[in-house]
């Protein structure tokens, strides 16, 4: 019998993962390491070799430990559910003129999901991940909090995690810090392990050349757009583009025209095929409108409550009012202009460390000016 009981851990074949199953069992928990196979490579069509959690080599790292250390290992297809859902959404985003965060999607929807539906089928309690991040509770309510290394904190990405996903799992590298675990690899004997590259790249797009995934995706979709407008601010037709779906809110390289200034995406308008071009200073937004929220740390949201917000992974951050007129929806209002907001990602509002909860950046605008 073991100390603590069951643990299901998922692993990637990664350092994380690996680290985080090996000090779990280091506790005395029984663990059962569980590796899901979520894409093809050879369905990506990409020009880059494969690398990455599905690769038959991390199946394999992965499988090397368990057998190593003396536990069960076991890997798990969901590539059919993970290319309905993450996929599919993936390539609706774009096409409907939006910036998509498929790694929380997969996070939320499909991965806490499949380990939770595994741990219960293996009589696990509890669910565990190598993310850095971890879990507090604040009256009788789970949120994620950042992580002891702030250079790798990956809370940003979890916070659609509903109360049953967070009662259930366990964060062992949310207070270590990067070297500290390479180091610790080390220690238990995969050196190899410990200087392993990572990537930061979207799985299913390994190149991370999403515009090419799109194309091999949808073979007619470049035809259908190619030739629309660039506009100015004001409406003004400055140039032709290669089709909306390519562009996102924000960018400046890349955009195939030159106007002897720097411009920048500020809007997209796919009903038209349009995309509209400004100044960095027409990038700037002090409201945004949130949807599809999760909420973490508080049950319900005090009205014009202040908060951090965080409208991208590696954001800074910025002070603003959160506002809920209704249970799916709620507008922040910043302290100070934000630049770049794109609608499709994610929104997270913290409380110091704390992630009161987050959504889908629905639109953005300027309150002052309504």
């Amino acid at each position: 019998m073991s100390k603590h009981g069951r643990i299901l851990v998922a692993m990637s074949g990664g350092i994380d993962s690996t680290v985080a199953a090996m000090m779990l069992h280091d506790q005395g928990y029984e663990v059962i390491g569980i590796t899901m196979k979520t894409w093809d490579y050879a369905n990506s069509g990409g020009s880059k070799k494969e690398t990455g959690c599905c690769s038959l080599d991390s199946i394999n790292d992965a499988r090397m430990v368990a057998v190593n250390t003396g536990f069960h290992h076991f890997i798990v297809d969901i590539r059919e559910e993970f290319g309905d859902y993450v996929i599919d959404n993936f390539v609706d985003e774009y096409l409907a003129g939006r910036t998509p965060n498929p790694c929380v999607l997969c996070n939320t929807h499909i991965k806490w999901s499949s380990l939770l539906k595994r741990a219960d089928a293996l009589e696990c309690e509890f669910i565990a991940t190598g993310h850095y991040a971890i879990i507090g509770e604040y009256n009788d309510r789970k949120f994620i909090t950042k992580s002891e290394d702030l250079n790798k904190d990956q809370s940003y990405v979890l916070w659609g995690l509903n109360q049953e996903c967070l009662n259930r799992t366990v964060f062992p590298l949310g207070h270590l810090k990067k070297p500290q675990v390479r180091q610790m690899a080390a220690d238990y004997g995969y050196d190899d392990l410990s200087k392993k590259a990572e990537s930061y790249e979207i799985c299913f797009v390994p190149d991370n050349d999403y515009r090419g995934f799109l194309k091999r995706r949808s073979p007619d979709l470049e035809a259908k757009v190619k030739g629309g407008w660039f506009v100015d601010v004001n409406g003004k037709k400055i140039g032709k583009h290669e089709g909306y779906p390519f562009y996102t809110i924000g960018q400046r390289k890349g955009l195939g025209v030159a106007f002897g200034s720097p411009k920048y995406v500020t809007e997209i308008i796919p009903s038209t095929n349009t995309v509209v071009l400004g100044d960095v200073d027409d990038l700037l937004r002090n409201g945004v409108t949130v949807g599809k929220i999760n909420l973490q740390k508080f049950a319900t949201i005090p009205n014009n409550l202040e908060a951090v917000s965080q409208i991208r992974y590696n954001d800074p951050g910025t002070l603003c009012h959160l506002i809920q007129p209704d249970e799916q929806t709620i507008r922040m209002e910043f302290l100070a202009p934000v630049k770049g907001v794109a609608p499709g990602q994610s929104a997270v509002f913290y409380d110091g460390d704390d992630i009161i909860g987050g959504g889908i950046i629905q639109s953005s605008y300027n309150f002052n000016q309504n």
